[in-house]
């Protein structure tokens, strides 16, 4: 009965303390309106006593039953219609600039450098539902893979399909890498804008200083977030092709850190390390807590008030109580 409704004034509630007084004060009142009577036999008013007291004391139900109700009604039953509307009130558009060089095929992270990146930054677009992403690709030269867009189905299909190929120009070129991104970002009319440059290794092609790229963040107010991927020490890695199938050998990592510490810091950004893939996933992780998009919600209340019901029950009874009272036991009451 009461499944779904709220009370506005439940301290009206206590009233309903009184009722045991009233049944206490009526069981009194009734014993001392009650006068002994002597007689011989009762048999020929037996049954008929019974029925008239019995309807009396029913009078008295009605009227508590009333009460009750009516200090239901004054608690204002109501039934309460939530309903929510989120807004986003600053996006983030994301430029993820991935590189794609042959030591990404490393296998120090499992089952590669380049597919773990994959499936941890896919993990990190399908959190990101209110911000616009893009993909830059970047070896020795860059292109974009995929401009700024809000498809996630677009982006992850096409982080999925990056994959090392020879027709990009062999070596790293962080600059271009992130001039490239900063190119797809700079007019975007979003609040914030960031750039994460991946890259496991030292900038040593390209025809842009990375130093140039990173004034050209800070002018447009881009930040950016620089992780370096690859173990400490040797990794075993690709060092040569042999009939179309890549050779591998323990090579020294070389990650120029130094670089990207300071490309971050310039930026307003932070620079990660990621040794193995649980290290990759808690930088995304990091990153996706950092730069959080504001959404505004909305709470729309409607109010159904239920208080009448009662009062109508209670007034039935009222009636109904009074009515008998003044026909039945008009001779009796």
């Amino acid at each position: 009965m009461f499944k779904g409704i709220e009370f506005t004034h439940s301290g009206f509630f206590w009233l309903l303390l009184a009722i045991p007084f009233l049944i206490f004060w009526y069981a009194l009142k009734h014993k001392q309106q009650n006068a002994d009577l002597s007689v011989s036999s009762l048999d020929g008013l037996r049954g008929q006593s019974d029925i008239w007291g019995w309807l009396k004391h029913f009078l008295f139900v009605l009227r508590i039953g009333a009460i009750a109700l009516i200090v239901i009604a004054l608690a204002r039953p109501q039934t309460v219609d939530i309903s929510t509307k989120t807004k986003t009130t600053r996006g983030i558009d994301i430029v993820m600039a991935i590189d794609v060089s042959a030591s990404m095929l490393a296998k120090d992270l499992k089952p590669s450098r380049l597919e773990a990146l994959k499936n941890v930054a896919s993990r990190f677009i399908k959190r990101r539902p209110n911000d616009r992403i893009g993909l830059v690709e970047y070896a020795g030269e860059s292109y974009t893979r995929t401009p700024v867009t809000s498809d996630k189905s677009i982006v992850l299909s096409s982080m999925q399909d990056i994959k090392y190929n020879n027709i990009i120009t062999g070596g790293t070129a962080i600059g271009m890498g992130l001039a490239t991104a900063v190119n797809r970002i700079k007019d975007s009319k979003a609040k914030s804008k960031i750039i994460i440059l991946l890259t496991d290794g030292v900038n040593n092609s390209g025809f842009i200083d990375p130093k140039t790229a990173s004034e050209l963040a800070v002018e447009y107010g881009i930040k950016t977030y620089t992780v370096g991927l690859g173990s400490n020490g040797m990794a075993l890695s690709p060092v040569g092709l042999n009939n179309g199938v890549f050779q591998y050998a323990r090579v020294q990592v070389e990650i120029d850190e130094v670089l990207l510490k300071e490309i971050a810091e310039e930026t307003g950004g932070k620079y990660f390390r990621a040794t193995d893939n649980k290290k990759l996933e808690a930088i995304y992780e990091e990153i996706d807590r950092l730069e959080k998009t504001e959404i505004e919600e909305f709470k729309y209340y409607n109010y159904e008030e239920k208080f009448r019901p009662f009062v109508l029950w209670a007034l039935g009874l009222l009636i109904f109580e009074f009515l008998i009272r003044h026909s039945i036991l008009r001779s009796f009451v």
